[in-house]
C-alpha cells in the first residue's frame, strides 16, 4: 500500500522514512522508535502501530517491521500484549510526566526485568491447580502452609532456623515495620536506629509517635558500647538495625558487631526489628540467631526477587506472635495469598536462587561502573544504591535535591536518613535502575558533572 493513502488513518507512530540513517531498514526503523521513545514523543503505554500496518505505511516488508520490534522488545523499550498488540514500556533509568525524561537515582529498583520470566511462571504454575480457589478467601491471615514453609527455607539461607509456624507471611517489609512500631510500642516509646537510617521506617515511627534515637557508629555501623549508653540513657525500648548493606550507608557489620549488639539487646531488654536487605546469603548474618526470643526478622531479600509482588516472610517468636497477628490484621488483613503462594512457588522451585545469583552479576557489574566513574575502590559487597559524599550540604537536602532534579537528575540526599546530629552530608544513588551499563556510565558521568558543578 503506498504512504500516501495513511494521509487520513490515524496512526500513533509516522515514522519517515526519509529519516532513516544508513544501513539495513530493520535496524534504522528500531533506531527511530528506541529515538522517539527516549526522547518522550511516544510516553510508556502508547500503543504501536500494528506491524502490517507500519509496514504497509512505510512500504516495507512486514518481516522487516517484525524484526525492529522484536530488538527493542529485547530492550525492554517495548512489550507485547496477546490479542492487543504492542506498547510502549516505561524506562527503568527514566522519569515519567511532564518534566520530561530524567536521570533516576533515586528509588531503589533493583534491576527490573530481570528474573521477570520466572515470575510469570510461577504465576502460571500456581493458579493451574486445584487449590487455586483458596487463594482468593480471607482464612490462614498469617499465609498459607506451602508460602510457610517456603519461608522457612528461605530464612535459613541467612542462619535463622525457625518452624514453618514461626514465619508469617507480611504485605511487604514496610507493611511489617509499621505493624510491628503499633503492635509492640506505645506512644512515646522510644527505638534506636543508626544516625542515618531507612527513611522510610523515620516516617513510619512519626505516624506511629514511636520516637527514634540514633546510636553513634563506625565504618561498620552501630557501636554497641554507644547502643549500651544510650539504651541506658533514655529507657529505649527497641532496637532496628540493618546488618548487611544497611540502607542508606551500605556499610556491614562483622560477625563479632552482630554478637556484641546481640548482647547489649538481651542486656537491656531490647526488642529488635531486623531488615536484611543483601543480595547473598550468609548463615552469620542474623542478629536474630544470638538472641532469636526477642527479635522480628524481616528477610527484606525475598522483595529484590521481585518487587512487585506484596509478600515477606518474616520470622516471629512466639512471645509476640499474637501481638502481631493482631496488629496484622487489623492493619492490612493479611498479605496477599496469591502474591505469597507465587513468592513461595520461586522459593520452593529454586528460582528465587536463580534470579538473585542473576541480579547479584548485575550488581557486581554496575559496581565496577561506579567505581570506574568516581574513582572508588572495589568492594566485598555488590550493593544496589551506592553513597556519593557530598560534603558542607548538611540541612540543605530539600534545595540540593530540587537543584539536582532542575539539572534532570532525581538523587536522594542524606538529610531524608539522618537521625542524628552528624553533620556527614552524602547522596543515596541508586544504580540498579538503568536498562544498561553504558546508560549507567553515561548517567554517573553527567551527575558527576553537575555535582562538580554544584
Amino acid at each position: 500500500m503506498p504512504i500516501n493513502d495513511f494521509s487520513e488513518y490515524p496512526m500513533s507512530w509516522r515514522p519517515r522514512r526519509s529519516a532513516f540513517p544508513e544501513g539495513p531498514y530493520y535496524l534504522a526503523l528500531a533506531a527511530l522508535l528506541e529515538r522517539d521513545i527516549a526522547s518522550g514523543l511516544l510516553p510508556p503505554g502508547t500503543r504501536l502501530p500494528p506491524q502490517r500496518e507500519l509496514a504497509d505505511y512505510l512500504d516495507l516488508n512486514f518481516t522487516t517491521v517484525t524484526r525492529a520490534y522484536d530488538l527493542c522488545r529485547e530492550k525492554r523499550l517495548v512489550y507485547g500484549v496477546v490479542g492487543r498488540g504492542t506498547f510502549v514500556a516505561s524506562l527503568p533509568g527514566r522519569g515519567e510526566g511532564a518534566e520530561g525524561a530524567l536521570l533516576d537515582f533515586g528509588v531503589v529498583q533493583g534491576f527490573p526485568g530481570i528474573g521477570a520470566k520466572s515470575v510469570v511462571a510461577a504465576a502460571q504454575a500456581v493458579l493451574s491447580r486445584e487449590s487455586a480457589e483458596r487463594l482468593f478467601t480471607y482464612n490462614a491471615r498469617e499465609g498459607h502452609v506451602r508460602a510457610r514453609e517456603a519461608g522457612r527455607l528461605w530464612l535459613a539461607r541467612t542462619g535463622v532456623s525457625v518452624s514453618a509456624a514461626r514465619v508469617v507471611v507480611f504485605p511487604g517489609v514496610q507493611s511489617a515495620l509499621s505493624t510491628a512500631l503499633l503492635s509492640l510500642f506505645r506512644v512515646g516509646e522510644t527505638l534506636a536506629v543508626d544516625e542515618f537510617t531507612y527513611g522510610n521506617l523515620i516516617s513510619l515511627a512519626r505516624l506511629a509517635r514511636v520516637r527514634l534515637v540514633a546510636v553513634s557508629g563506625d565504618n561498620e555501623g552501630m557501636l554497641p558500647s554507644a547502643l549500651d549508653a544510650v539504651a541506658r540513657r533514655h529507657q529505649v525500648k527497641g532496637l532496628f538495625v540493618m546488618p548487611r548493606c544497611a540502607n542508606p550507608t551500605t556499610l556491614t557489620m562483622s560477625v563479632a558487631r552482630r554478637i556484641e549488639l546481640a548482647q547489649v539487646a538481651r542486656a537491656r531488654n531490647l526488642l529488635v526489628l531486623e531488615d536484611d536487605a543483601a543480595l547473598t546469603p550468609d548463615p552469620d548474618a542474623a542478629l536474630q540467631v544470638h538472641v532469636p526470643e526477642r527479635t522480628v526478622y524481616l528477610a527484606g531479600s525475598s522483595r529484590l526477587v521481585a518487587p512487585g509482588l506484596r509478600a515477606t516472610f518474616v520470622a516471629v517468636p512466639e512471645s509476640l506472635s499474637s501481638a502481631l497477628l493482631s496488629g496484622l490484621h487489623h492493619t492490612s488483613i493479611k498479605a496477599s495469598a496469591l502474591d505469597a503462594e507465587i513468592l513461595g512457588e520461586l522459593v520452593l522451585s529454586g528460582a528465587a536462587n536463580r534470579v538473585l545469583n542473576l541480579k547479584l552479576r548485575a550488581a557486581q557489574r554496575v559496581n565496577r561502573v561506579f567505581n570506574r566513574v568516581f574513582g572508588t575502590p572495589a568492594s566485598e559487597t555488590a550493593p544496589l544504591f551506592r553513597r556519593l559524599p557530598f560534603p558542607d550540604t548538611a540541612g540543605r537536602g530539600p534545595e540540593i535535591e530540587r537543584t539536582l532534579r532542575a539539572r534532570g537528575v532525581v538523587a536522594l540526599h542524606s538529610d531524608r536518613f539522618r537521625v542524628g546530629r552528624t553533620t556527614s552530608s552524602f547522596l543515596r544513588l541508586s544504580i540498579s535502575n538503568m536498562s544498561s551499563e553504558k546508560g549507567l556510565g553515561s548517567a554517573l558521568r553527567s551527575l558527576k558533572a553537575i555535582v562538580e558543578e554544584l
